[in-house]
């Protein structure tokens, strides 16, 4: 299954899911990212550097440059 996302749909994809842990967890730390991500009436994120960054690890994806295996080190 393939889903074409643009980067704000991806963006707010992610920003859904990182809601429903913060639902179920209620961390502060969470809490505190979710609020820097949120979006302003004019559609930037309320810290702006958060976009950018978002931007840069899209771009790190579509090189292949992230790997999401998991690592159990002994």
């Amino acid at each position: 299954m393939s889903i074409n996302l643009t980067e704000k749909e991806a963006y707010a994809a992610m920003y859904a899911y990182l809601v429903s842990v913060y639902d179920r967890t209620q961390s502060d730390d969470l809490g505190g990212l979710l609020g820097d991500m949120s979006t302003l009436g004019d559609g930037e994120t309320a810290d702006p550097a958060v976009w950018h960054e978002w931007l840069g690890c899209v771009n790190q994806v579509k090189q292949g440059k992230v790997d999401t295996s998991l690592r159990i080190q002994p």
